[in-house]
């Protein structure tokens, strides 16, 4: 029976880590920029909020 190389299997567990800090990483930075990231949706493409939507209370002005 052959004997698991422990070595290799850190290795990559630490390949995987830096891997996936890196795509972290560029996510931020594509997120600072402005850009859009894959499967994500920019802030701008969100329907604004409308203050006048149906189920929300007039605003009322301050009494003096």
């Amino acid at each position: 029976m052959a004997t698991p190389n422990y070595g290799y299997e850190k290795r990559q567990k630490e390949l995987a880590k830096k891997r996936k800090k890196e795509e972290k990483l560029k996510r931020k930075a594509e997120l600072k920029t402005g850009g859009a990231v894959e499967g994500e949706e920019a802030p701008e493409d969100a329907a604004p909020a409308d203050p006048a939507a149906p189920g929300t209370p007039p605003d009322t002005p301050a009494q003096s």
